[in-house]
């Protein structure tokens, strides 16, 4: 497939799946804000054969050439369980990484729509990288700002590539932002205990040396309180083991924070260290030296990102996301954090929305996720 000098393949065979890799350290070798991903890592979330998401989905990556050298990169997906889930017919596009150039976009979508309508889909949504359970949504503000860990960096440029191509805006995604600078009231501390003593609440730390059992509890709670979600997907086993054994190295336990009511499983929030404000300083590369500066520069962040927060609903309106911010915001000082990122928030999920404000936190960032209908 070709449009003028542009040339999409399909990523078949090791060599080019390397290349698909390593293509967003040419985008942005000159962008001081961009975080290179661990190498380490990002071949486990590419390679389909490790990568449990696609035991139930399917995937196609394409590579974009111009006179024989790499422009362009997208991957075209199919997600069983979202479609099963979400009762949908939607193909998925991510990982997309491309020059300035109107006509690279163009054949990137196209190569992605065209094998997304061959298995009868009824639109195509991204980007997803490769679902909402990992990183999604195009950035469409605050440039000048590095990415918080586990959340999508990309060139201004490319929105207006994404609606050239005919790709229109389904939801928006924001990120809160707070400080010690909005400190915490006695008033809030005081409704925090009421509800803790209204409900019986009880809240503790994760118990790290009996993780499996924890995790068994986090799932119960996670497809209950996110399943009336948009673009919610119940992650399976398999997802969930993957996924804690690449987090487990940087949780801190008292800020991964189970909620009980009168002793059953209620809740969960997890706050994570920005690692990538280490991260930023070796290029995605742990040898020969970047091991060492990742364990030094780890020790300096002073944010966290409040990556997870749900509640299941029959305990919902109780008041508990109020205790986790508070709990949060306590035990984040005490470990030496000064600055917090929440994200991602729906854009109508009001109830979130207005707690977080009524805090004092702001909307700092607004990632895009696109739909295009066939």
């Amino acid at each position: 497939m070709s449009s003028s000098a542009i040339t999409i393949r399909p990523v078949q065979a090791k060599s080019e799946l390397k290349k698909f890799m390593l293509f967003p350290w040419k985008i942005y070798k000159n962008d001081p804000n961009w975080v290179a991903p661990l190498l380490v890592n990002e071949k486990n979330l590419l390679d389909m054969s490790r990568n449990p998401f696609y035991q139930h989905s399917e995937g196609q990556y394409f590579l974009a050439y111009k006179n024989g050298e790499v422009v362009g990169r997208i991957e075209a997906l199919i997600n069983d369980n979202h479609n099963e889930f979400q009762e949908e017919k939607t193909g998925f596009f991510g990982f997309y990484e491309s020059i300035n150039d109107e006509n690279v976009a163009k054949a990137l979508f196209e190569a992605a729509e065209n094998w997304i309508r061959e298995r009868s889909m009824d639109r195509m949504r991204g980007p997803m990288n490769p679902s909402t359970n990992d990183t999604c949504g195009l950035l469409v503000d605050a440039f000048d700002q590095p990415p918080v860990l586990l959340m999508t960096y990309n060139p201004p440029y490319y929105q207006d590539m994404f609606e050239k191509a005919g790709l229109e805006k389904s939801k928006d995604l924001y990120a809160y932002y707070m400080d010690t600078s909005v400190p915490i009231s006695d008033k809030i501390k005081r409704i925090a205990e009421i509800i803790k003593k209204r409900h019986k609440l009880e809240i503790r730390s994760v118990n790290m040396k009996k993780l499996r059992r924890e995790l068994e509890t986090l799932k119960e709670i996670y497809n209950d309180a996110w399943s009336r979600n948009w673009g919610f997907i119940p992650m399976t086993e398999a997802e969930f083991d993957h996924l804690a054994k690449e987090l487990k190295s940087i949780v801190v336990p008292e800020l991964a924070i189970f909620a009980y009511v009168d002793g059953e499983p209620a809740g969960f929030s997890l706050a994570l260290p920005d690692m990538n404000q280490a991260m930023h300083k070796i290029n995605g590369r742990l040898l020969p030296t970047g091991l060492f500066k990742l364990f030094w520069y780890s020790r300096k962040i002073d944010l966290i990102r409040v990556i997870i927060m749900g509640i299941k609903k029959q305990f919902q309106k109780m008041g508990i996301d109020a205790v986790f911010y508070y709990e949060t915001y306590v035990r984040g000082v005490e470990k030496g954090y000064t600055r917090g990122e929440f994200s991602w928030i729906l854009e109508d999920n009001y109830p979130m929305r207005h707690s977080l404000e009524n805090w004092g936190s702001k909307v700092y960032k607004t990632y895009r996720v696109y739909d295009k209908e066939f």
